[in-house]
């Protein structure tokens, strides 16, 4: 799900970036057929820079949030609640003195195990 909303952020993130290099490009124009000054062009650049800032960052606190509910709303749990129930589950193995594989270990021993052949009669 985390990488679903950073997906839809960098969408969103590359959409104003384009439209930001093609307001640059329409106020150079203009600035090149002295339609407005050099400054007036840099302001209006500044202006569209600052605003779009402040936007992509009330954009990713609504999609966040959103995407909260949605989990809540699904009764899924989040990567922290996952972490916590991890960190949980480990203290309790560590108290009852269960010694679980790690991934890593669990992966090699799955390699090295013999592979059965088949029997021919």
């Amino acid at each position: 799900m985390d990488d679903l909303f950073k997906k839809f952020v960098y969408t969103g993130v590359g959409l104003v970036s384009t439209t930001f290099e093609k307001m640059q490009k329409s106020v150079e124009k203009l600035v090149d057929e002295d339609k407005i000054s050099q400054e007036e062009g840099k302001k209006l650049v500044d202006d569209l820079f600052k605003n779009t800032e402040s936007k992509r960052e009330e954009f990713e606190t609504k999609i966040k949030k959103i995407t909260e509910e949605v989990l809540v709303r699904m009764n899924l749990a989040t990567q922290s609640q996952l972490q916590d129930l991890q960190d949980r589950l480990a203290v309790i193995e560590a108290q009852l003195g269960i010694e679980v594989p790690k991934k890593d270990e669990e992966a090699k021993s799955k390699k090295k195990a013999p592979k059965k052949e088949a029997v021919q009669a």
